[in-house]
């Protein structure tokens, strides 16, 4: 599995784990399909968003964990 962190896009963060998304929808990342997913890190985002890309990838590599993936 491709190593999860804020350089990332979103897209690829989709494609690692598609389960993540109600992580990024919880915190206004609602356009998960859009074509911006496809290029915008998740730093980029975190950052239009005004949320913490750091946090952000902490909480996701949580979850992650937990589920076992």
């Amino acid at each position: 599995m491709a190593e999860i962190n804020k350089d990332m896009t979103i897209g690829e963060l989709l494609n690692v784990n598609a389960n993540v998304a109600p992580i990024l929808m919880e915190v206004g990342m609602h356009c998960l399909g859009c074509p911006s997913a496809q290029g915008e890190s998740i730093a980029e985002a975190a950052m239009v968003h005004g949320i913490d890309a750091d946090l952000l990838v902490e909480k996701i590599k949580a979850f992650v964990n937990a589920e076992g993936k």
